[in-house]
């Protein structure tokens, strides 16, 4: 499984990509992808409406189960990407290109792990 360096993750297996200190492109690790299998519908939040680190703010359904998706940060959905709407299958093919959503104003980053050490993380999730 691949952790590209650039981003940050968190425990639950979202990533976090700052575009600028305010501003970030959320999705799910490649680990998380692999794990639910083949995706087949997303459901996602509304421009404008607030996150909250730790908190739900999506779902996505797999051939296995119905999953929710935590966000890594707190802030406000600057934008929502539509594409995955109609075509969920792209977080398999490229997880680190199939953002979720796009936060402003954002707080609580202290729980996000760098690539080293969220890939010692899950590989201790797969023992």
């Amino acid at each position: 499984m691949k952790y590209p360096t650039e981003l940050k993750y968190r425990k639950s297996h979202e990533w976090v990509k700052f575009l600028d200190e305010s501003t970030a492109l959320i999705g799910i690790s490649d680990f998380a992808q692999n794990s639910l299998g083949g995706i087949v519908f997303v459901n996602l939040p509304e421009e404008g409406d607030e996150v909250t680190a730790g908190k739900e703010f999506a779902d996505v359904e797999s051939v296995k189960a119905v999953s929710d998706i935590f966000s890594p940060v707190s802030g406000v959905v600057a934008e929502v990407n539509e594409e995955l709407l109609d075509a969920p299958e792209q977080i398999n093919e490229n997880p680190y290109d199939s953002w979720f959503i796009k936060v402003e104003n954002i707080t609580e980053t202290e729980d996000l792990m760098d690539a080293e050490t969220y890939e010692k993380f899950t590989e201790s999730e797969e023992e």
